[in-house]
């Protein structure tokens, strides 16, 4: 363990800056993770990968665990939860563990023998009691661990591929057996949360067959992927230490989209090019003795079999860029900034709730930490909490000298609020219980759902301390989100079906976030054709449950910034103009744009960006200067 706490592999490895092609020619082992903090490029470099196997004749299985999985958008193929090979590609063969699907099915088998014996009630309560977030991560763990073990996939596959969900997500998923084993031992017959564990489609012993294989060298790799900045750095030497604790310490790390400079006259250009370097000569013990590989940022994404096969290749890369240069465009159109977001935000009103969703990596947290401190210095009582295991508000925050007076920050911790909600059961139900009756409840309690029943506890205390003050929350990576709501919506059908009350006489919290007076949902985005998709996707699984996003906000906007001179960083400029026109003239209520800031403290820098009016201290707003409402960026 190193200075700061994070664990260091048990073995030196000499340092390695390489393509990945050089790694994987000669030595790859058969199970292949890609991991990280969300947005920094995982799906892309898994398929590269895979596309690149391929191509040297290998038979690949490339398996996406993500719930807001984007496989097909990005290797241009169909992807389902049935394995097919790809369109173009035949021995490139892929697949999506979809958690809902996997959740009905899972469900389905626990019902099926109980038909004959239970009443139409009580088979409608047991399926209500597995309808949580929990069932739907165990039911999609059960499908992941039998494509380890070869049940699922039963042709032989050279090497499997697996795209996993954001850090937090795939943690959960890894730590999952060793629950599962600890909780069945204990409850032979079954618990409410995951029903019967004759449904599981794979034994215990089959999980230890998994976990045995993710431990081993010679089977499996983790590339952990990150960006070269400070935030996905810290990620991955977090995750490093983790998988470290599981056993798993056979890893390599990818650091994605490195940005070098063509016009060293660029103050912008020359000023993220040193903010990358900065963070490059200054990565933590538990990632320096990694292998590594570097890959630069591209003026196109990496969409299609083309532009894939271009990662590992130079000359392919130099042929697409000169063919984007010839479709270059300049036009620009104004939007709001954040200052005109905030103005609405408060307009007539000093409380609600104000929610920062999308896919992990386009900036959530900035948005949501910038939102609440302009609230707040504008001396509105403000709430800044998150739901996201990665928690990385803290950081940010850290950047300001002070905060101000009327801004708290919170974090709904999973650990925390499981251990606080189990301590509230025990006082509540332990009360008159032998102590064997309590050493059972207890058991009962290290239920894998009780994590989630805890943090939703939580997450509707934030929503009705929004009735006296603004709360910003900032929400997990897209699956986690839609998870997390399909929790509120559970809990919304059970307080509705028992309670004595009319309806016209409660609120439950799926209610208050249906009431778009009271929650404002910012949809947050990059001008890039993936994360547009998602955020797309997810507000049709929001609108569907009666939840209509506020505006988009498309973030790091390069387009935003007048005189780029880079070549590289134009020609991605230029190719943002279709994503957001498609974003403002289709999809979003009202749209919201913020410009790429090549910044280390990146809080004070959006609040100056937003135009506040500073005072003595860097990053902290003068709540007494008058605001310009209304302000204008270009994108």
């Amino acid at each position: 363990m190193n200075e700061d706490g994070l664990k260091v592999p048990p073995r030196q490895v000499r340092l390695q800056t390489k393509y990945i092609r050089t790694v994987m020619d000669n030595s790859y082992t058969k199970f292949l993770f890609f991991t990280g903090k969300g947005g920094v490029g995982k799906t892309s470099l898994a398929c590269a990968t895979a596309v690149s196997l391929a191509d040297q004749g290998k038979k690949v299985l490339l398996i996406s665990t993500d719930p807001a999985s984007n496989l097909a958008d990005v290797l241009d193929t169909e992807v389902s939860n049935h394995i097919s090979p790809h369109k173009a590609l035949h021995n490139l063969f892929t697949v999506n563990i979809n958690p809902e699907v996997s959740a009905i099915d899972y469900r389905n088998r626990v019902l099926e023998p109980l038909k004959g014996s239970h009443s139409a009630d009580e088979l409608m309560k047991i399926n209500e009691g597995l309808s949580g977030a929990c069932t739907t991560e165990i039911a999609s763990f059960d499908e992941f661990s039998r494509f380890i073990t070869g049940e699922e996939s039963p042709e032989q596959y050279d090497v499997v591929i697996f795209d996993t969900a954001p850090t937090g997500h795939t943690l959960r998923l890894l730590e999952l057996p060793a629950a599962w084993d600890t909780f069945l031992d204990h409850n032979p017959g079954g618990a409410s949360c995951i029903g019967p564990s004759s449904a599981l489609k794979s034994s215990k012993e089959r999980y230890r067959q998994v976990v045995n294989s993710l431990r081993d060298s010679l089977l499996t790799t983790f590339y952990l992927v990150s960006r070269a900045d400070k935030a996905s750095i810290r990620e991955a030497a977090k995750t490093s230490g983790e998988l470290i604790d599981l056993g798993m310490s056979h890893q390599r790390l990818l650091i994605n989209g490195i940005f070098k400079a063509v016009d060293k006259t660029d103050p912008i250009a020359r000023q993220m090019e040193t903010l990358a370097e900065n963070q490059l000569t200054t990565l933590p013990a538990a990632l320096s003795h990694l292998p590594r590989s570097t890959f630069p940022l591209l003026p196109y994404n990496l969409l299609g079999l083309e532009k894939l096969r271009s990662l590992f290749d130079l000359n392919l890369q130099t042929t697409i860029s000169t063919q984007i240069h010839t479709q270059t465009n300049e036009e620009h159109r104004a939007f709001p900034d954040l200052t005109a977001l905030v103005d609405q935000l408060e307009k007539d009103r000093s409380s609600g709730l104000i929610m920062t969703m999308g896919k992990g990596g386009v900036g959530k947290t900035i948005i949501a930490a910038t939102v609440a401190t302009m609230l707040a210095n504008r001396g509105h009582d403000v709430l800044l909490t998150t739901t996201d295991p990665a928690a990385h508000i803290q950081d940010f925050i850290n950047q300001l000298p002070e905060l101000p007076a009327t801004l708290t920050v919170e974090r709904i911790d999973p650990k925390r609020e499981t251990q606080r909600y189990i301590d509230k059961v025990v006082a509540q139900k332990g009360v008159n219980l032998s102590l064997e009756g309590k050493a059972l409840l207890l058991e009962d309690l290290q239920s894998p759902c009780t994590v989630e029943v805890a943090v939703f506890h939580a997450f509707s205390a934030a929503i009705h301390r929004a009735k006296r003050q603004f709360v910003v929350m900032d929400t997990a990576p897209t699956g986690h989100t839609l998870l997390l709501l399909d929790t509120t919506g559970s809990y919304h059908r059970e307080v509705m079906k028992n309670t004595g009350h009319s309806p016209g006489r409660i609120t439950t919290p799926y209610m208050s976030l249906q009431d778009s007076d009271f929650a404002r949902i910012l949809l947050v985005s990059l001008p890039e054709t993936t994360p547009m998709r998602e955020a797309e996707a997810l507000q049709n699984d929001l609108k569907r449950a009666g939840i209509t996003p506020f505006a988009w906000v498309i973030n790091q906007c390069l387009s935003a910034l007048p005189d780029l001179k880079d070549p590289l960083l134009r020609k991605r400029a230029s190719a943002e103009s279709a994503i957001i026109n498609t974003i403002d003239q289709t999809l979003a209520p009202q749209t919201v744009a913020v410009p790429y800031l090549a910044e280390s403290s990146l809080l004070p820098a959006m609040l100056h960006q937003a135009g506040r009016i500073f005072g003595g201290q860097p990053g902290l707003a003068n709540v007494n200067e008058p605001t310009e409402s209304g302000t204008k960026q270009f994108c």
